[in-house]
C-alpha cells in the first residue's frame, strides 16, 4: 500500500538490502524495484520515468532545511495571514500539513535534520518577541504577569538544554560496568541465600529469584552488533542503540532515552503552561470584553490594525503548536503510568500482543506494568546506566 511507505521506519527493523549509500539507486524504495532497476541496468535500457536521475536523486537526498525557512517563511507566513481572517485560516492549516509531509520526507530517509528544531525555537522566540514589542506597551498585562511568562520562557529552554545533553547512549564498556557489578550482586545473593536457607524457605525462593533477573542475558543488536540491555533499542535516524528507548523527537532533534526522558517531560509540561498562559493574555489584552475561548474564535474589531491581527493570527498559531504537544504530553504521561515506551507500544501494536486502552491512547503490554504507583517511583528514579549502574538488590540491602 502507499500509505505503509510514508510510515515512519520502525526502530529494530532489520536493514533492507536497498538501504544503501548508492545514488544510482536512489529512485528505489523497495527490494522489488532495486531488483527491476538491477536487470534494466543489465540489460542497458532507459530506468522508468518515474524514477529520478541520478544527479537530481544526489541533490534531494543532500537538500537540508534548516533556518532559511524559520528565518524568513514564517514571519512572513504570519504577517500574510494577519491581512485577512480567509487568508489566516488557509495559511493556518496549510502549514501544519507541510511540516507533516517534510516530517515524513525525513523520516523516510532516516536522516536527522535541524528544521524542527529550529523552528520551534524560532516560533518560541518570535512569539516572545511580539508579546514584548505589541502586547506589553498596550498596558493590560501587569509586571508580574511578564515575569510569569519570562521565567517559563527560561525554564523551558533550560530543560531543553539538559534534555539535548544526550539520551544514554549504549556503549561497549556498559556491558562490562554491568558484569562488574552482577559479581559483586551475586556474591551479596549467594550469602543471602545460605544465610536465608536457614531460616525461611520462602525468602530463599525470592533470594533465587533476584539472582536469576541478574544474570538475564543481554540482548545483540543486529545493527551495532553490540550487547545491549532490555528495553533498549536502535535508532536508525542516530544510527544507535539507547537505553530505554523511547522514540526520536524531532523536536530536539535527538533521541529520548533514560538519560533525558524526566527532562523531556519537564520540557512539555513547561512549555505547555507557559504557552496557554501566554494564549490567555494575549487574547485578554485583544478582546478584553469576550470569554476566553469566544475570543478565540470571534474577536470583532482585530483586523482593524496590522498589529492586533498579527498578534490574533499569532496565537492561532501557538495554539496550533501547543494542542499538538499537549497530545504529546497526555500521551507520554499515559505511557509512564502503564509503564510502556512508544517503541515498545509500536511493536506491540505490529506484532499484536498490547492491549488498547483509554481509546487508543495508550498500549498496555502488561510486561513492565507494576501498578500507577511503582511505575511513576520507576521513572522518576531511573539512572543513567553508563554512568552509574542501578543495582537489582535495593529491596535486599
Amino acid at each position: 500500500m502507499k500509505w505503509e511507505k510514508l510510515k515512519p521506519p520502525e526502530p529494530d527493523d532489520p536493514m533492507c538490502c536497498c538501504e544503501c549509500d548508492i545514488y544510482q539507486c536512489g529512485c528505489c524504495c523497495d527490494c522489488e524495484d532495486l531488483d527491476e532497476a538491477f536487470n534494466r541496468w543489465l540489460k542497458d535500457k532507459p530506468p522508468k520515468s518515474g524514477c529520478q536521475s541520478p544527479v537530481l536523486g544526489a541533490m534531494i537526498d543532500n537538500l537540508e532545511i534548516s533556518m532559511i525557512p524559520a528565518l524568513v517563511l514564517l514571519p512572513l507566513l504570519l504577517r500574510v495571514a494577519a491581512l485577512h481572517y480567509l487568508l489566516g485560516i488557509t495559511i493556518l492549516t496549510t502549514l501544519p500539513g507541510l511540516v507533516l509531509w517534510y516530517y515524513y520526507a525525513t523520516h523516510r530517509r532516516k536522516r536527522r535534520t535541524l528544521f524542527f528544531l529550529t523552528l520551534a525555537l524560532y516560533s518560541l522566540a518570535y512569539m516572545y518577541y511580539l508579546f514584548m514589542t505589541e502586547i506589553l506597551p498596550r498596558g493590560d498585562v501587569s509586571q508580574l504577569q511578564v515575569c510569569t511568562v519570562t521565567t517559563g520562557m527560561i525554564l523551558t529552554i533550560g530543560s531543553l538544554i539538559q534534555t539535548k545533553r544526550g539520551p544514554g547512549v549504549v556503549t561497549a564498556s556498559l556491558l562490562e560496568a554491568r558484569s562488574q557489578s552482577q559479581d559483586k550482586d551475586s556474591t551479596h545473593v549467594n550469602g543471602a541465600i545460605q544465610s536465608a536457607a536457614s531460616s525461611s524457605a520462602g525468602s530463599a525462593a525470592e533470594l533465587q529469584t533476584t539472582e536469576a533477573t541478574l544474570t538475564t542475558k543481554w540482548s545483540r543488536c543486529p545493527v551495532c552488533k553490540i550487547m545491549r540491555p532490555p528495553r533498549a533499542g536502535h535508532c536508525r535516524t542516530c544510527g544507535s542503540c539507547v537505553q530505554r528507548l523511547d522514540h526520536h523527537c524531532i523536536w530536539i532533534n535527538s533521541c529520548v532515552g533514560q538519560a533525558n526522558h524526566r527532562s523531556f517531560l519537564l520540557t512539555l509540561s513547561v512549555f505547555v503552561l507557559t504557552s496557554l498562559y501566554g494564549i490567555k493574555l494575549v487574547l485578554c489584552s485583544l478582546c478584553p470584553r469576550q470569554y476566553l475561548m469566544t475570543a478565540l474564535l470571534y474577536c470583532p474589531g482585530v483586523y482593524s490594525q496590522s498589529s492586533t491581527a498579527l498578534c490574533f493570527t499569532c496565537a492561532w498559531y501557538s495554539g496550533i503548536v501547543t494542542g499538538g504537544l499537549l497530545y504529546l504530553l497526555v500521551v507520554q504521561v499515559l505511557n509512564i503510568s502503564f509503564n510502556v515506551t512508544e517503541r515498545e507500544a509500536q511493536l506491540a501494536l505490529r506484532n499484536k500482543t498490547g492491549q488498547s486502552r483509554l481509546w487508543g491512547l495508550v498500549i498496555d503490554t502488561g510486561e513492565y506494568s507494576r501498578g500507577f504507583y511503582q511505575n511513576w517511583v520507576e521513572f522518576l528514579t531511573m539512572t543513567d546506566a553508563s554512568v552509574s549502574p542501578r543495582s537489582s538488590l535495593t529491596d535486599l540491602v
